[in-house]
């Protein structure tokens, strides 16, 4: 691996040279980031960015807001560890026809291959999509030839899937990748310092830190992949949460200031925004609400030259709080829960500079037992002690059977249908 560094590092990126071309010393310091899509990379046919705003074409060119629902309908003894997507039956259609009635127009869906059943039943709604590619987060170095390799190979699996199987004309975007690490970045960032520029096919990067390089050249892969072979893109972005970026100035970061990830690699920003997650914990009130979650909204609306979507929020009703240091992480009482959705609902609509979001997903339909896949038998397995897996605003049953928790459905049916 070291051999491998040294190559990547000091050859200049041998293996993918004809990607990166352009590199220089030192740590960037006091100068701004850049993106930019190339001019004669083709816009999307359907849902594009106009002016820093996303609309969609099939409405006249009218601004969309999604209220979206984070969807992975995993039911108990199905996991996606080995590959395999959720069983292909009558789910679809009974949860669709729930999230339709909801008021939801925007799923994000977290399997990297759903069924045709899936797609059979969101025919029947108005319901768009967006889909999320997984990438192994935890990798030592984001910029290893062999890894860039595998997770493009992983990634025109996806596009493939779209194509075939999908329903491309209600797909709103690609998202590469979701919450890397802060070790991964770390690393990466380490060993390579002198990898701060990226021209690619699509994507230009000035000032970059190594790990945005990373993202970016996978962004670019994908673009190019669905151009090349299907003559047609969609919107394309990396979802990150806050713990590493993109605003620099909190004190509880995972990173140093000098790795700070910021998301702008595609079309418009994803993040996942939690009300208990570091970066937003130490932010200023908002202007309206007062509360810390507003605030963290408002600096991001005024920082960000893109449209933004909050890409996850929610909130886990696990029995047991299993981390004191991070209080919010489960052990939420059902009961308590509507009134917080309703607070961050508020916190978006209202904030200064609310115009710039393109959208909020609310984290997610349904709990799912597999998280965080300890050993093969945990998706057979409710624990009390794993928020991972209480996150649903419906509980499942070992039998597939939902149960909505409370008043949590009707309040989310209430927010996206009054307002």
């Amino acid at each position: 691996m070291r051999n491998i560094q040294k190559r990547v590092q000091w050859a200049g990126l041998l293996v993918v040279s004809a990607l990166l071309t352009s590199c220089f010393f030192g740590a960037v310091t006091g100068k701004t980031k850049t993106m930019r899509i190339d001019a004669h990379t083709p816009a999307p046919t359907r849902f594009v960015v106009r002016d820093g705003v996303l609309v969609d074409l099939r409405q006249a060119g009218q601004a969309v807001f999604f209220r979206g629902m984070g969807y992975s309908p995993y039911h108990p003894g199905e996991t996606p560890l080995y590959g395999d997507p959720p069983g292909n039956d009558g789910r679809y259609a009974r949860d669709l026809a729930i999230m339709q009635a909801m008021g939801v127009n925007y799923l994000h869906v977290f399997p990297q291959r759903m069924p045709a059943n899936f797609f059979t039943a969101l025919d029947e709604t108005g319901m768009a999509y967006g889909q999320d590619v997984w990438i192994w987060p935890y990798q030592g170095d984001l910029l290893d030839p062999a890894y860039q390799a595998k997770t493009l190979a992983d990634i025109r699996m996806v596009i493939d899937h779209t194509y075939t199987t999908g329903r491309p004309d209600r797909l709103v975007l690609f998202s590469i990748g979701d919450e890397l690490q802060a070790s991964s970045v770390i690393q990466t960032d380490a060993a390579h310092p002198l990898v701060r520029d990226y021209h690619g096919k699509h994507l230009t990067l000035t000032r970059r830190t190594p790990s945005e390089i990373a993202m970016a050249m996978l962004v670019d892969g994908a673009m190019d992949y669905e151009l090349a072979r299907y003559g047609r893109r969609h919107l394309y972005c990396h979802t990150s949460w806050t713990h590493i970026g993109p605003l620099a100035d909190r004190p509880d970061l995972e990173v140093e200031q000098k790795s700070v990830l910021v998301p702008d690699m595609g079309d418009l920003i994803c993040l996942n925004v939690y009300t208990y997650a570091r970066g937003v914990m130490t932010s200023p009130p908002g202007s309206v609400s007062g509360t810390t979650y507003q605030g963290y909204l408002e600096q991001l609306a005024r920082e960000m030259d893109k449209p933004i979507l909050v890409t996850q929020v929610g909130l886990s009703t696990s029995p047991i709080e299993p981390k004191a240091w991070v209080p919010g992480f489960g052990g939420h009482r059902v009961t308590d829960v509507p009134a917080m959705l309703r607070a961050i609902w508020n916190d978006i609509r209202t904030a200064r500079g609310h115009e710039k979001f393109c959208g909020l997903t609310f984290f997610e339909f349904q709990d799912e037992w597999w998280k965080s896949g300890e050993d093969p038998t945990d998706c057979r397995r409710h624990e009390a002690d794993d928020p991972e897996e209480w996150f649903g605003i419906y509980a499942v049953d070992a039998d597939g059977t939902l149960a909505p928790k409370g008043d949590i459905p009707a309040t989310v049916k209430d927010l996206f249908t009054s307002q």
